[in-house]
């Protein structure tokens, strides 16, 4: 065990900042991190032991203790809850023998939930061994647990069929599937890859940058910042180091789209950092990816050293000289709040993903406190693209403030989920009747952090002067309960990945899924309703985005959706009082203190 760490961190040559990937081979090698292991790794890398416990502590997929010999993360996202997420647990449950959170006595199984894992277009989902189970219903559930009692390898447990494009790759070989329902003219148009670094080779830094700015690109993460700005920024910014980070941790639930671009489309994403290396001047880049698309990992690490053989990355990249670039994978460890940028960075570092202060900004001060450029997947490949066919051709597509096309993530209710591309201006509207929605009651635009819409809506534009998305739309039926079936369950997935650095989110989290808990039950009044007002402008005292929007699913739906609040709660403090129960309250107490009669 301590040859495994030690040969593990040489790995690394003993890089206390490469924190991360050694906590992440680690777990993988041994199945988990004891107090011991963390000992050795602090004693190893010559750090505190408690910057490595804070670590541990901090992510979903890091556990000090066993979680099996096949470990089941099923996915309980909103998408997951409406195709059957419920039954499908029971079905777990029943086979292995035991509730989720955890490991049956042998230590063969271990059940547990976790957030969304990128995979909405075909849920229920889960991850079992980091590789992708999708479409699952109670008996695949049982039919895998089964497996698993016979001793079953996982590959074995999933079957050989596989998923479509790239993810039948013999370095993949997952069930997975694209789902691309509507190529655009960006990011699923024709590609060649290398052109654009071949087109750029022949330009200065200050021409490429040039072009970027003219062509009006922004963000796709969904701030919309100004691409060129951003990277006219870092190229000022006086420093012997400069890095580009490609930000492929969606973890905001509903999307998908970066998983897919990353499958059929690696080259065109790495093709992107290169060209924002040679216009800032950066020599490394980053990809940050999710820890649930690790499955990727042999794949993507086999497409990079084929861009190096060439001559696309590492040195005297397409024969220009002084242009050296080269990437490496950082993988996360289950954490939502890194993907924003500044927690990004942290975590790369190998510390908690909690988000700085700011300034200074990481075009500034970034990775390792060098400047330092973040960009979204779709933001790098956009601008791939717009090297090779020019500013004015972008700016053909989309509308006044939003050039080019967006990348949709699509699921919910409806017959044809999966990735739309389409220029920005696409209205909603025209959306459903893409996707076969019917009978729609409401539109999440953006994942929980974004806006709850109604019909009376359904009329408005995906753009940054209007509805600004960063991909997500997730179509909700009439037959569902808006606020026990979504808004409850957004607001169980805030509270669980708040980072908790500071405290309004901290607080206001946890009172928010237990006021919403409340008027499920019918025991809130209409001054509970209004005090969510009052907490989101609390919010904004936040440092950083996922703080800032947490309560958006619950001050969004009251706004759009106010009958079916006013439907759920007491007209005043009355009724409450009047609803008390004593004898229930103490029944909650002595379950809450391990005191309830058996």
């Amino acid at each position: 065990m301590g040859n495994t760490i030690h040969s593990i961190i040489k790995k690394y040559d003993g890089d206390n900042t490469r924190l991360m990937d050694i906590l992440i081979d680690t777990q993988t090698e041994l199945g988990h991190l004891s107090d011991w292991t963390i000992d050795q790794i602090s004693k190893s890398l010559d750090i505190p032991r408690v910057e490595v416990e804070q670590t541990v502590s901090f992510y979903h997929f890091f556990s000090k203790e066993p979680r099996g010999k096949y470990s089941v993360y099923l996915n309980k996202s909103v998408v997951a809850v409406f195709k059957g997420f419920d039954a499908v647990k029971r079905a777990f449950e029943e086979a292995a023998g035991i509730k989720f959170g955890s490991v049956t006595p042998d230590g063969l199984i271990g059940l547990f939930e976790t957030a969304c894992i990128g995979m909405n277009d075909q849920e229920v989902a889960a991850l079992i061994n980091e590789e992708p189970f999708t479409n699952l219903t109670p008996q695949r559930a049982k039919e895998i647990v089964e497996g698993m009692k016979a001793g079953k390898t996982v590959k074995e447990l999933r079957g050989d069929k596989f998923g479509d494009g790239q993810n039948a790759h013999p370095l993949m070989q997952v069930m997975v599937n694209n789902s691309i329902i509507q190529k655009g003219k960006v990011i699923f148009s024709e590609y060649k890859p290398g052109e654009a670094i071949k087109t750029i080779v022949k330009m200065s830094s200050d021409e490429v940058i040039k072009v970027v700015k003219d062509s009006n690109v922004r963000g796709r993460g969904g701030a919309g910042f100004p691409t060129g700005m951003k990277w006219d920024l870092a190229r000022k910014t006086s420093s012997d180091k400069k890095y580009i980070f490609c930000n492929a941790d969606e973890g905001e639930p509903g999307t998908f789209k970066d998983r897919v671009i990353m499958t059929e489309l690696p080259k065109l994403v790495f093709e992107g950092m290169a060209i924002a290396g040679y216009a800032v001047g950066a020599k490394e880049g980053i990809l940050y990816l999710r820890n649930e698309y690790r499955y990727m990992r042999a794949y993507l690490e086999a497409v990079l050293e084929e861009m190096r053989n060439e001559g696309l990355l590492g040195a005297f990249i397409a024969g220009k000289h002084g242009f050296d670039f080269d990437i490496r994978i950082q993988f996360g460890a289950g954490a939502y709040v890194c993907g924003e940028e500044s927690a990004l960075i942290e975590s790369a570092e190998g510390k908690r993903g909690e988000p700085r202060d700011r300034p200074p900004f990481p075009v500034e001060k970034g990775y390792l406190q060098k400047p330092t450029v973040v960009n979204n997947v779709e933001t790098l490949c956009s601008i791939a693209k717009i090297v090779i066919h020019g500013a004015e051709w972008y700016k053909s597509m989309g509308t006044k403030d939003s050039k080019g096309t967006k990348v949709l993530s699509i699921s919910g209710d409806c017959a044809k989920p999966g990735i739309y591309e389409v220029e920005w201006g696409f209205s909603v509207e025209d959306l459903l009747k893409q996707a076969g929605a019917k009978n729609t009651l409401a539109v999440q635009v953006g994942g929980p952090s974004g806006s709850c819409i109604g019909e009376n809506e359904f009329n408005r534009v995906l753009a940054y002067e209007d509805l600004a998305t960063g991909g997500s739309l997730i179509i909700i039926g009439k037959e569902r309960d808006l606020i026990k079936d979504v808004v409850l369950n957004f607001a169980d997935f805030f509270m669980e990945e708040s980072c908790g650095s500071c405290v309004p989110c901290r607080a206001l989290t946890l009172m928010a899924k237990m006021k919403i808990e409340q008027i499920v039950e019918g025991k809130a009044v209409k001054a509970d309703l209004e005090a969510f007002n009052t907490w989101a402008g609390i919010m904004k005292k936040n440092r950083c985005g996922l703080g800032h929007t947490a309560l958006n699913p619950v001050v969004t739906t009251i706004k759009n959706f106010r009958p079916l609040y006013d439907g759920k709660t007491g007209k005043n403090d009355e009724k409450f009082l009047l609803s008390f129960s004593e004898e229930e309250s103490i029944k909650e107490f002595d379950i809450a203190v391990g005191n309830a009669k058996q």
